[in-house]
């Protein structure tokens, strides 16, 4: 059975995004990037899920948020009802360049 780490295309890859496209949602964002992030569709329930995943694992510890989907060229995350989009995008980009440094 392949690890839910499977479907990384590359953790070393650059992640800059392009976009983040509000949804019916107001605590989920699409994230649009530059590059493919899984070639295929991934969901990260909780923080337990994410542990295999470097880039969804420190999504959850660093940016706060409390579930993942990461598909393609986008991903879609959500956060709790108290915290502030502003923070939590800030805290995504953080994640995503950490990556793309390879750290």
């Amino acid at each position: 059975m392949p690890s839910p780490a499977a479907g990384i295309l590359s953790v070393h890859m650059g992640y800059d995004i392009v976009q983040f496209e509000s949804t019916p949602n107001p605590n989920a964002v699409k994230i649009w990037l530059d590059q493919p992030i899984s070639d295929r569709p991934r969901s990260f329930l909780n923080a337990e899920m994410a542990s295999e995943d470097p880039i969804a694992r420190d999504l959850f510890e660093q940016a706060g948020i409390v579930t993942a989907l990461f598909n393609g060229q986008w991903l879609s995350v959500n956060k709790s009802p108290e915290a502030d989009w502003p923070t939590v995008k800030k805290n995504v980009r953080a994640v995503l360049a950490k990556a793309a440094r390879g750290l």
